[in-house]
């Protein structure tokens, strides 16, 4: 792995990935010293939640105001406060959470990198930013983001698994990416500690789970395996630092 800003090289941690998240903010909450930790959840509409353990968070979400994404986050007993709106609007305080978690945003909204100086400037210093992100760079993400919407519209139901919130937009910016990500982060001065890889489409786990994946490894092998087939989520745990010689954002 590269080291970025000056930094240690990233860390790979023994926890599984699926905990890892949450597992960094049980440390948070315990370097606190057991004070009430402030979330963040950024694409509160569609994400899952954090296993926070015993620290008891006060957790705000946040989103675009879709109509499935609207109905989701209302069904959610997690969040004490939320908020839908264009990303660009939605109120973010600037240093006001401990831990911003972006969950699945990135590739679906528009402008992705001023909505996420928005999300890391809401972050104390020493503050977590916990991403997952569908990788444009993988076959999975290609298919999503390359189908037109009618197309994606009328599959939804037949391939993706009940309960799955969408179908939402397919816009997958540059920094949808384990490289644009990596790239943001140097220019940010922010830390990257851990990086991980997933398969985690929903596609993947729908009635036609086998059908997907052989159309993943297809597009894998036409693009000369520049894509990516077998996985298709990027997972980073972010650290902004304390210091001030970062960046101020």
């Amino acid at each position: 792995m590269v080291t970025l800003c000056g930094m240690p090289e990233v860390q790979w941690s023994p926890v599984g990935e699926d905990d890892v998240f949450g597992q960094r903010v049980r440390e948070q909450w315990t370097e606190q010293l057991g004070r009430r930790l402030d979330i963040l959840v950024a694409g509160c509409g569609r994400g899952g939640t954090l296993d926070v353990g015993r620290s008891d968070p006060l957790v705000t979400g946040v989103d675009e105001d879709l109509p499935p994404l609207r109905a989701h986050t209302a069904s959610r007993q997690d969040l004490d406060a939320w908020y839908l709106d264009d990303m660009r609007k939605v109120p973010i305080p600037p240093r006001s959470f401990d831990v911003v978690h972006v969950s699945f945003l990135l590739e679906r909204i528009h402008n992705a990198e001023l909505v996420l100086d928005r999300l890391v400037g809401g972050l104390r210093p020493g503050g977590l930013l916990l991403i997952k992100a569908r990788d444009r760079r993988s076959a999975y993400g290609f298919c999503d983001r390359m189908a037109p919407s009618w197309l994606r519209g009328a599959l939804w139901r037949s391939l993706m698994p009940a309960g799955s919130v969408g179908p939402l937009p397919a816009v997958y910016e540059p920094i949808a990416s384990r490289e644009g990500i990596q790239a943001y982060c140097l220019m940010r001065g922010l830390m990257i500690a851990e990086d991980y890889s997933g398969a985690t489409g929903p596609a993947r786990r729908g009635p036609h789970a086998g059908l997907v994946k052989a159309v993943c490894g297809a597009v894998a092998a036409l693009s000369g395996d520049r894509l990516s087939g077998t996985n298709d989520e990027v997972c980073m745990v972010v650290r902004k630092p304390q210091n001030h010689f970062a960046r101020l954002i």
